[in-house]
């Protein structure tokens, strides 16, 4: 078979965008059967390309996926800014999973192939969602390609982004994956009983005009927050009373943010943003005493263990991600983590002159500060099709 020309191909190319996202309120309960508020942010953006090929091809990014490197220090200076790893395997995985759910749920697929391109601009390990968003995007190009977008519900589309981060050992949660699905302000509720019946949350779209200005607040050189995991995971598991009952203020707050937002009462979205914080930060603060405890107690944790564990605990969260909300509340501004930290969303309930004051502070504390733009909801009339009731 002849190759399609250069016209022919560009004339057929599909490409779609999905935003960052913001967590506006009741994260991380997500991974807890909780609530949850995000909204997708129109300041950043990930986007990727399809063409029909001849052969399935993976384009690696130029700058993420480098693999030509003028010597061992431009290496070297890369991964500690980039990372070891790009976008290809995120769009490899995607792949994978699509043709997995496509197959299990008879979904015929025509044996056309692409030739799959990215590129993005949201700053990495800000909490944005950067990496979902690639995978995001490139699922709306497999559906449009293949036709398949009305066969394939949107509420499912989250958990299909999900299992392919998951793939590559991304520990993560629906929240970001249904907010970029959806685009817009998003209620989501995660509990266990709709979960094992439905197979999913429970999602409700609200209208984005309900929410007050907002600031973006982030670093331009992060550190790398994933060196430090947090044990609460494991702790919810065990059935932690603290940490059980913590998560269950946390997705209330989301229930409570719903409300305060549809009644624009932004006196008490701003009592919620930063309690929402509070609550992160005194999880790990119990570490802490936990870890001074089992000192005291004559553990069987060595010296070095204990002291590893007992400087978790703001640590954990990272003292320039705390930075950042400190920056904010000491104006007053309510703020908490857009995600799992390097990027803050703020609320500057008195306007304008508070705002300048938060702007002069970031300038002076070295951090980059943006207007929140939010993106409105993009389904289309195929994909409103296919939402539950």
């Amino acid at each position: 078979m002849d190759e399609e020309s250069p016209s022919s191909r560009k004339s057929n190319e599909i490409e779609h965008k999905v935003y960052a996202r913001v967590g506006l309120l009741g994260n991380p309960s997500d991974v807890y059967y909780g609530r949850t508020i995000s909204f997708s942010l129109a300041n950043f953006w990930a986007t990727v390309k399809l063409q029909p090929s001849h052969h399935l091809i993976i384009t690696p990014h130029p700058t993420h996926d480098l693999v030509q490197f003028s010597g061992l220090d431009h290496l070297v200076n890369r991964l500690q800014s980039e990372g070891y790893y790009g976008g290809v395997r995120l769009l490899m995985s995607i792949c994978k999973v699509f043709y997995n759910y496509c197959n299990e749920n008879n979904i015929e697929l025509s044996k056309e192939n692409f030739t799959l391109s990215y590129d993005t601009n949201i700053p990495r390990q800000t909490g944005l969602s950067g990496s979902s968003a690639i995978v995001c995007a490139a699922l709306n190009c497999l559906l449009d390609f293949y036709k398949v977008r009305h066969l394939v519900k949107v509420e499912i589309r989250p958990d299909l982004i999900l299992s392919a981060e998951k793939e590559l050992g991304i520990i993560a949660g629906l929240q970001d994956r249904v907010a970029q699905v959806y685009g817009g302000l998003v209620y989501m509720d995660f509990n266990k009983d709709h979960m094992e019946k439905l197979g999913h949350g429970v999602y409700t779209p609200m209208d984005i005009s309900l929410l007050p200005p907002l600031q973006l607040i982030y670093a331009e050189n992060p550190s790398d927050s994933g060196k430090v995991h947090s044990t609460v995971r494991k702790r919810w598991l065990d059935g932690d009373e603290f940490i059980v009952s913590s998560m269950l203020e946390v997705a209330d707050l989301a229930l409570q943010g719903q409300t305060a937002i549809l009644e624009k009462d932004y006196s008490k979205l701003a009592d919620l943003m930063n309690r929402n914080f509070d609550l992160r930060r005194t999880n790990g603060a119990s570490v802490f005493c936990k870890m001074i405890q089992a000192f005291y107690s004559h553990t069987s944790l060595s010296d070095t263990e204990i002291f590893y564990r007992i400087m978790f605990g703001d640590d954990a969260l990272g003292s320039l991600n705390i930075e950042m909300v400190e920056v904010a509340r000491r104006v007053g501004a309510a703020s908490k983590f857009t995600g799992s930290g390097g990027a803050v969303v703020v609320f500057c309930p008195d306007g304008p002159s508070q705002v300048k004051l938060l702007e002069d502070a970031c300038k002076e504390a070295g951090f980059v500060i943006q207007p929140v733009k939010v993106v409105p909801s993009y389904l289309n009339e195929d994909d409103l099709k296919t939402l539950s009731g």
